[in-house]
């Protein structure tokens, strides 16, 4: 929780703190969910969930592909500590998510809040393609504007 609240505090991210962090990072159904370490320290995490009833990428990829919602895995959840950057640690998370996503055949896919510019540049550098730019309501008070990706075939 100590990195998470240290990228959150420096980044903004998450967008909103959760009441439990541990829960958030761990809630719901998970296909599974990594973390890397440097030099023996925490330096990163990521995690990887089927495709859930609020997410869109995955409805835009089955769109797209003329396949199911199920077909697809939510890449999620990633960080890396400010410390930990420069590292390729946030590709190599990723990659570990995509990996496994594959593995169970399935195709990856994930969203980012707008406002997160360095995350959108790791993945069009990882060859993510930008399936569209929408808006989500997260609560009855709040709505977000995500980009939508989708893994490289």
């Amino acid at each position: 929780m100590r990195v998470l609240s240290e990228v959150h505090r420096l980044d903004g991210y998450p967008l909103n703190w959760p009441d439990r962090p541990g829960e958030w990072l761990s809630r719901g159904p998970l296909l599974g969910s990594w973390v890397a370490d440097l030099d023996g320290r925490l330096a990163g995490h990521v995690g990887l969930s089927p495709a859930g009833e609020g997410d869109l990428a995955p409805t835009l990829w089955s769109e797209r592909n003329g396949t199911t919602r199920a077909m697809a895995a939510v890449v999620g959840r990633l960080f890396v500590a400010p410390w930990a950057r420069g590292h390729r640690i946030g590709a190599l998370l990723i990659g570990r998510a995509a990996e496994e996503a594959r593995r169970r055949g399935l195709h990856p896919v994930l969203d980012v809040v707008t406002s997160d510019t360095a995350a959108a540049a790791l993945y069009e550098r990882l060859g993510w393609e930008l399936m569209a730019t929408v808006e989500q309501q997260w609560s009855p008070h709040q709505t977000v504007a995500v980009h939508c990706y989708a893994a490289p075939s």
